[in-house]
């Protein structure tokens, strides 16, 4: 049976993340001195350096900005396939009324 995933506070994340940013020592190594998976604290590092680059990007999109878009780009792809599926029916049922 898999273990249940741990919640931890947002201080102690951000301060996992400033270890690893400000020591020489390898993701890993600080991984197994706090206790959690490398993984983990690999997911967390890579969170935080693309925070960082959307922050000193004045052009890139916020998190929330980006959700929305990624919404409204899978809405937009069903509404096609949608409208194909319309089209073809319209285009079925003028041949049969034609007959």
């Amino acid at each position: 049976m898999a273990e249940k995933p741990r919640i931890y506070p947002q201080e102690f994340k951000d301060e996992a993340v400033n270890l690893v940013e400000s020591s020489k020592r390898s993701v890993a190594e600080v991984a197994r001195s706090l206790g959690i998976s490398d993984r983990t604290l690999w997911n967390w590092v890579n969170v935080a350096r693309k925070k960082q680059a959307r922050a000193s990007d004045p052009t890139a999109l916020s998190e929330e900005d980006f959700a929305e878009l990624k919404r409204l780009r899978k809405e937009n792809a069903q509404q096609r396939i949608d409208m194909e599926i319309l089209r073809k029916a319209a285009a079925y049922f003028a041949r049969e009324t034609m007959r």
